[in-house]
């Protein structure tokens, strides 16, 4: 794996740059609504990489009652400012709250320091079913263990 495709661990939380590429626009130059889904659950996805966990693996469990899985139960999110073609965006990550068989993080993308979008998700672990299960002990730990720098 190269590390610097997946961003960087820092501040307790992740960061991703992403550059916004002509399918990520609309008709007017500016980054469709929906997109912004795509480069948060990228910082997501990389976020739960650099803490060393593959989601493959937690799916892979012998027993689908042992299997983990993150779903996104609610995300809430505020459109602040438009990206465009060519911009650079930074997509942050921070855990907010790991307990039981939920985690609420926080997330936002910016350019150059202003905030275009931030998103509050809530993320629900499911066993192999589709049936909440607690998030192992050595996985919360991961999460709320993340690197200060």
């Amino acid at each position: 794996m190269d590390a610097k495709l997946s961003g960087e661990l820092r501040d307790g939380g992740h960061l991703l740059t992403q550059r916004v590429y002509y399918e990520d626009t609309d008709f007017s130059g500016f980054v469709y609504h929906a997109r912004y889904l795509h480069f948060f659950e990228r910082g997501r996805t990389d976020f739960i990489r650099l803490l060393g966990v593959s989601q493959g693996a937690l799916h892979a469990e012998a027993d689908p009652a042992d299997a983990v899985a993150f779903v996104v139960r609610r995300m809430e999110i505020d459109f602040r400012s438009p990206a465009r073609m060519d911009d650079v965006l930074t997509i942050s990550t921070r855990p907010v709250d790991i307990r039981g068989a939920r985690m609420l993080l926080s997330q936002t993308i910016s350019r150059d320091a202003v905030l275009l979008a931030e998103a509050s998700v809530t993320v629900a672990v499911v066993n192999g079913l589709g049936r909440a299960r607690r998030l192992p002990e050595a996985l919360a730990t991961k999460f709320t263990a993340a690197p200060q720098q």
